[in-house]
């Protein structure tokens, strides 16, 4: 393996330690995400001031929806209705209109609205003629499905859109296909009223995600960042890392961990983490290129961390029709392995090159856990209220309104003044007293929460001596529905596709002959999956290509005997995998432009680091047993699972970095990687060879690191 981080040199960098990490700007920051994803528009004024009136409202109805009962299809509509209406105000069409709104904009928003609200004018009747539509229903319809695809172009990318366009060409012309890939054909008509008239399309299990689960955690989010949390969690990360060779890279690993559980974005956390740590690497020695590396793998974990995992996790709740919970535990152990994998890799990485120690100016995580500690309990409230059999919406909700409250308990993370907290409290305590004696529901506990939120926040926005705080929570809200924008017309876009592939039985067609080319063979059936999830990840969104794939690529993987949790977190692993993979990966290019390095060395960094975790989805489809991974087993089982699959990632890790307890040549480095091999197939036979390998490989590299430092302590021969 080549050198790619160079060896520090001790007088350059003890020159002025400790060292304070320097912040990048707010400006720098979102300058680089725009970069990387769609630039969005700005604006002051009035019109800024509208266009925040709108997201605060959007936010507030989908608060409010956790709580009322609004019927599916309506509800969908209107946050499809929101989505449209604010994409084509944020997201300009080209450059020339990103510093304006031109008339077209406007009309394009209108028309969004116009084609949402023409569901509830005749609703009742409208949902009975999917089947046989009528003009102005195919008008409306069609119009609709013209504006998710530019607000999908505006917003994700031009990929996406000519997708879903080839997609509406094969539902239409798909007769004129040879076999296997014909079916008879359908009519416009037909599929305005299968993606438009149903909920197995444009208001499909996606953009039903997207209205529930996504924006409510993309809310929680926000209002963890405006309190704070992520600062607290990045110096915790800080506090607790000593100084240790691998110190730097290990402190960057967790932090980013901390701070993607909650955020559940990639990019995301790369970069926020990267204007903070990056300078930390570069002083212990890290060249650009492998700091990029390290920060977009490390951010990439955000979206299989536990208790907030990336959007696709929950439309995988909705499709398996379990629980959140359960996604949440089948994700803790392939996160352990995911982490471990690039801690190992950092410590391999930081003995092989001699890499520095950099002492990090930090407060003492304690003191900072006692000052900061309810920050971390909003986080309990999601776990504790899914263990009692509550809802993700009901649990997030009382999150949000966790966060909030507590956040009032010091003044540096306050996001609404105290009496507002105080109020909220006195509601929520009446309002339990209330439901605890039978004169209210649940659902009443939350409405009298909302709402003295939302009445104090009126007054509070009047007082001159707390708008600057009450400013806060609007930003939250604020920012909670513009983040979901992109995400919300994925899913539309994504839920055309569904729609087309229910319709037309591509699904099945495209999964036999994912079998017939790998021949029946399950490890060849992986291969070819994983290949097609990196050939979507070329161009699509995360969740884009989970939701492609889960149409067209689990039924394969399914049919050929894998179990269909396991099949769907293959998808989901790989699909998240893809974000790191060259040639396209966006975590690396965000770091890139954090770092200045070159984006494709960045890119195979960061493969670099994940690679051992490329092996984890296997581990848990090659096998029944391997199912443990996912918890699906008894404890010993979970746990003998566990532990192999540690020893499996170390082997793989150990050869691939040429590292044991001392450099390793290539006849030791070989074995090694057969080992970890070995290990992946979880069973008995397997991973006693494996581990056996491993442990003999360990022992010999003992033995010879002592013989090697009983020869150097002998003193030389003199002369008779």
């Amino acid at each position: 393996m080549s050198q790619s981080i160079p060896e520090a040199k001790p007088n350059e960098l003890q020159d002025d330690l400790p060292i304070k990490p320097p912040e990048i700007s707010v400006e720098k920051v979102e300058e680089i995400v725009a970069a990387v994803e769609a630039p969005t528009r700005k604006f002051t004024g009035t019109l800024g001031r509208f266009l925040a009136l709108v997201t605060v409202v959007m936010s507030l109805y989908h608060l409010y929806n956790v709580l009322a009962t609004i019927p599916t299809q309506l509800f969908r509509a209107t946050h499809v209705l929101f989505v449209l209406f604010l994409v084509f105000l944020v997201y300009p069409a080209g450059k020339r209109w990103r510093s304006k709104i031109p008339f077209f904009d406007w009309v394009l928003a209108i028309a969004g609205v116009a084609s949402m609200v023409y569901i509830f004018v005749d609703f009742e009747e409208f949902v009975y003629r999917p089947v046989i539509p009528n003009q102005w229903d195919v008008l409306f319809g069609g119009i609709a499905i013209l504006l998710v695809l530019e607000a999908t172009r505006r917003s994700v990318g031009w990929a996406l859109s000519l997708l879903v366009v080839s997609f509406i060409l094969y539902a239409l012309f798909g007769s004129f296909l040879p076999p296997p890939w014909d079916h008879r054909g359908f009519g416009f008509d037909r599929l305005v009223g299968q993606t438009y008239m149903t909920l197995e399309g444009i208001f499909g299990v996606p953009i039903d995600v997207s209205s529930t689960y996504i924006i409510l955690f993309t809310l929680y989010g926000a209002v963890l960042d405006q309190s704070g949390a992520g600062k607290f969690f990045v110096d915790l990360a800080f506090g607790l890392m000593g100084r240790r060779r691998s110190g730097a890279g290990q402190t960057v690993t967790f932090a980013s961990f901390l701070l993607g559980g909650p955020s559940g974005s990639g990019v995301a956390t790369t970069v926020t983490l990267g204007a903070i740590a990056y300078p930390l690497l570069k002083k212990a020695g890290y060249s650009k290129e492998a700091a990029g590396g390290l920060l977009s793998a490390g951010g990439i974990g955000a979206v299989i961390s536990p208790p907030i995992l990336g959007a696709a996790a929950f439309i995988i709740a909705e499709i398996l029709r379990i629980s959140y919970l359960e996604v949440i535990a089948m994700a803790i152990v392939p996160t352990l392995l995911f982490y471990y994998s690039i801690v190992l890799m950092t410590e391999l990485e930081a003995r092989r090159f001699a890499l520095q120690q950099v002492e990090i100016e930090a407060e003492s995580p304690l003191r900072l856990v006692v000052r900061y500690w309810y920050l971390l309990s909003s986080l309990v409230v999601i776990v504790i209220f899914l263990l009692m059999g509550f809802t993700a919406m009901m649990a997030v909700f009382w999150s949000i309104m966790v966060a909030i409250l507590l956040s009032v308990l010091r003044a540096d993370t306050a996001i609404v003044p105290r009496w507002v907290g105080a109020t909220m409290g006195i509601g929520i305590a009446v309002s339990i007293a209330l439901m605890a004696s039978g004169l209210a529901p649940r659902e009443t506990v939350g409405l009298i929460t909302m709402g003295i939120l939302v009445l104090a926040l009126i007054v509070a926005f009047f007082r001159r001596r707390t708008a600057d705080v009450t400013r806060r929570l609007y930003q939250a809200l604020e920012s909670g529905s513009r983040q979901v924008l992109n995400v919300a017309v994925t899913c539309a876009a994504a839920g055309i596709l569904v729609g087309v592939v229910t319709l037309t039985g591509l699904g099945l067609r495209f999964s036999d002959i994912i079998i017939s080319l790998a021949g029946g063979n399950l490890f060849f059936t992986l291969v070819l999956a994983a290949v097609v999830l990196w050939i979507l990840g070329l161009a699509l969104p995360i969740t884009a290509s989970y939701i492609i794939a889960a149409v067209i690529v689990a039924p394969a993987l399914i049919k050929i005997g894998v179990p269909e949790y396991a099949a769907h977190m293959f998808i989901f692993y790989y699909a998240i995998l893809s974000e790191v993979s060259p040639p396209v990966g966006l975590s690396p290019i965000a770091a890139a432009a954090m770092t200045g390095g070159n984006p494709f060395k960045t890119m195979m960094q960061a493969w670099k680091y994940t690679l051992p975790a490329f092996i984890v989805p296997f581990m848990f489809t090659l096998s029944p047993a391997g199912g443990a991974l996912l918890f699906r087993g008894t404890p010993i089982e979970i746990l003998w699972a566990t532990v192999s699959a540690l020893v499996g990632l170390t082997a793989l890790a150990c050869g691939v970095a040429g590292w044991l307890v001392q450099p390793l040549n290539l006849l030791w480095r070989l074995p090694l990687v057969a080992a970890g091999l070995l290990l992946v197939y979880p069973e008995a036979t397997q991973d006693m060879v494996g581990i056996a390998i491993f442990v003999g490989v360990l022992l010999a590299q003992f033995a010879l690191r002592g013989r090697a430092a009983q020869a150097a302590a002998k003193p030389p021969l003199t002369p008779a």
